[in-house]
């Protein structure tokens, strides 16, 4: 039972052996207030009066990076689950860089207290270096942190008006260069071949030299579906293809590949007027001003095709992920949502329709899932579409390691490697030569690429080599 008059006899005490009220000051004798240590009160540094790119809690980036409650999930590994969160701490095993602790850096930033240098603070870059912006945690995380969303915001704040990394202007730049390329592909693929000219690009790109350079496609993706206009279905249901800088100017064969199953599939592919961006790497390194415009633009683009009720397929699912989840947070969700609620997966529109897809049976799958396909979309309609095939299928969890930027720039070397051998590079070297190694990430594909003998293949491009077996069969 409480006695106030016991309370003073121990405050009595304590003051004969404690003068100076140097042990557990406010603890017990003379408590401070309940709520006079609450980490959100006491943040008046960014709440107020602050342009916020992002729209995460009403714009409140205080409240956003209060969401981490320290539960420490991300500290374990969840990969056997299909989970992602926190790759980067199964690499390092540094609390610091593991979801938690990069929101308590974020929390303390705010405070003003023991990191009092704002946004541009050593700490607080330090910590979020080594994030890959996978957006494992907004899934996995039982508070549904969005580390790599914070970190975009970090970014943009601490470069308005600064000069940037060279990567930045390199690796989030890169839809414009390859728009340049690709009007002499061979020539620049020959530039690059060249003994020292490669290394010496890759390192004042800011590049690691142990990445290599991926080579532009002869013939984008568009300027094949133009091509070959004459040689395709005009009936069928509608649906818009959304084409992604990565498979319009370096992997046209998976656009290929998808315009060939959703026709299988009785649909009618369509292109917008002009090549599009969602404008992932410009979100990713944190330039946020140009991104909202871009994605801006490309939202305008595919408004009039969900309002008529069309598909929109993408096909990199880190793009997809951008249309599905920060288009809203980032242009609003009137004006975002629409084009949002029309945008699926190939997977989710095929297993909606009912499609029958061509026999897997026998087919071994090693499923190295997108992580923003994880997070964002969900992998189930995928493994569902697998599953009615008939393969047999090793669903990954964990990251790849490359994750867009991160893994190509320099000093993340071999944090992205060692996050690659969580997962992916030990079931790969233990798949059997003709089983399929499925990644329809180009990010994915490219770290086994740079790291294996072996290639990844997209969804679409499993399924229709089905269907071109299947008919080969049929005429045979």
């Amino acid at each position: 039972m409480y006695s106030p008059d016991a309370m003073k006899l121990f405050a009595a005490v304590k003051h004969v052996f404690d003068p100076d009220n140097i042990l557990n000051p406010g603890v017990v004798v003379d408590p401070h207030p309940v709520d006079a240590d609450l980490r959100i009160p006491a943040a008046p540094l960014l709440r107020r009066n602050l342009a916020l790119a992002y729209h995460h809690d009403d714009g409140d980036f205080t409240q956003a990076v209060h969401r981490c409650t320290g539960v420490g999930k991300c500290r374990a590994d969840n990969t056997a689950t299909g989970a992602v969160m926190c790759p980067s701490y199964q690499a390092t095993r540094e609390e610091k860089d593991s979801t938690r602790g990069r929101a308590r850096v974020l929390q303390e930033m705010i405070n003003g207290t023991d990191i009092d240098g704002g946004w541009r603070s050593p700490e607080v870059h330090d910590v979020l270096d080594l994030c890959l912006s996978c957006k494992g945690c907004s899934s996995d995380c039982p508070t549904g942190v969005d580390m790599a969303a914070f970190k975009s915001e970090v970014l943009h704040q601490s470069y308005k008006g600064r000069i940037r990394p060279a990567s930045h202007y390199s690796l989030g730049w890169l839809p414009r260069w390859a728009k340049i390329a690709s009007r002499a592909p061979g020539l620049v693929n020959a530039a690059m071949r060249v003994p020292g000219i490669g290394p010496l690009a890759l390192s004042s790109a800011g590049v690691d030299k142990r990445r290599t350079i991926p080579p532009f496609a002869k013939r984008t993706f568009r300027s094949w579906f133009k091509a070959t206009e004459n040689d395709r279905v005009t009936t069928g249901d509608p649906v818009l293809l959304f084409v992604d800088s990565f498979t319009n100017y370096f992997t046209p064969e998976v656009g290929h590949a998808t315009v060939q199953v959703l026709e299988a599939a009785g649909y009618r592919p369509q292109l917008t007027d002009k090549q599009q961006c969602c404008g992932l790497t410009w979100i990713s390194t944190g330039q946020l001003t140009a991104a909202k415009k871009i994605l801006g633009r490309t939202v305008d683009a595919l408004s009039g095709s969900a309002a008529a009720g069309i598909p929109i397929v993408g096909m990199e699912p880190s793009c997809t992920g951008v249309l599905r989840s920060d288009a809203a947070e980032l242009l609003g969700r009137t004006t975002a949502e629409p084009v949002a609620a029309a945008t699926r997966t190939l997977a989710e529109l095929l297993t909606d329709r009912g499609w029958e897809p061509p026999s897997l049976e026998g087919k071994s799958v090693v499923a190295q899932p997108h992580c923003h396909h994880h997070s964002v979309m969900g992998w189930s309609p995928d493994a569902q579409l697998l599953e009615k095939a008939g393969a047999q299928v090793q669903r990954l969890g964990g990251c790849c390691g490359l994750a867009g930027n991160f893994g190509v720039e320099k000093g993340h070397y071999e944090v992205s490697v060692a996050v690659a051998e969580q997962q992916l590079l030990p079931a790969v070297a233990g798949a059997d030569a003709d089983t399929t190694i499925l990644a329809d990430g180009y990010s994915c594909r490219t770290q086994l690429s740079d790291l294996t003998d072996r290639r990844g293949d997209h969804l679409a491009q499993l399924l229709a080599a089905q269907l071109e077996g299947g008919a080969a069969r049929r005429r045979d």
